[in-house]
């Protein structure tokens, strides 16, 4: 069998399936034993980051609060900064905001002005695609600097929620897929 997909069906098993949470209907996907076990992190880790080269890329682009996780981490190894989107109001600079709709309502991720350089090379990760709001509005704010969105990358996709249609044009890569 394939080594990666030995790696990923591991990690599959070890996600949680917690129902109704964090409302009724909701089927949440809890990933904390994978982070819990020193070798599934690192093999997640290692499956997110193995399209990219030490120097390839100039920052990883993380959401909160678990794409922190594991953005933080692949800019660790990989030589890249790693640059946080925020709620509004949690970033002490000034930022960039951009808003999307939610079946009941409205959110708003930001970024600071000053968080990516023209003509940078980047990768934005995230441990779920499920709608696709947020990583759409975190690629518009990404956009604001002229740079290259390398890869949208995720642990997990809820493939039936169709989050990859507000990513069209985009290179979207999932490790797992639901």
């Amino acid at each position: 069998m394939n080594p990666n997909q030995t790696k990923i069906d591991n990690l599959t098993s070890a996600i949680r399936n917690i129902p109704d949470f964090p409302k009724p209907g909701i089927q949440f996907k809890d990933i904390t034993p994978v982070l819990a076990d020193p070798q599934l992190f690192a093999d997640a880790l290692e499956l997110l980051t193995n399209d990219f080269k030490q120097g390839e890329i100039d920052y990883f682009v993380g959401v909160e609060a678990r794409g922190f996780i594991f953005s933080a981490a692949a800019a660790l190894k990989l030589g890249a900064g790693f640059i946080p989107v925020r709620k509004p109001g949690k970033l002490p600079y000034d930022t960039y905001e951009e808003s999307y709709d939610l079946e009941y309502g409205s959110n708003s991720v930001c970024i600071h002005t000053d968080a990516i350089r023209p003509g940078s090379r980047v990768v934005l990760m995230d441990d779920l695609l499920a709608t696709g709001g947020t990583a759409a509005a975190t690629a518009a704010l990404i956009r604001k600097f002229d740079a290259e969105i390398v890869q949208v990358t995720f642990l997990i996709e809820l493939a039936f929620l169709k989050g990859r249609e507000k990513l069209q044009g985009l290179p979207v890569r999932s490790l797992i897929t639901f």
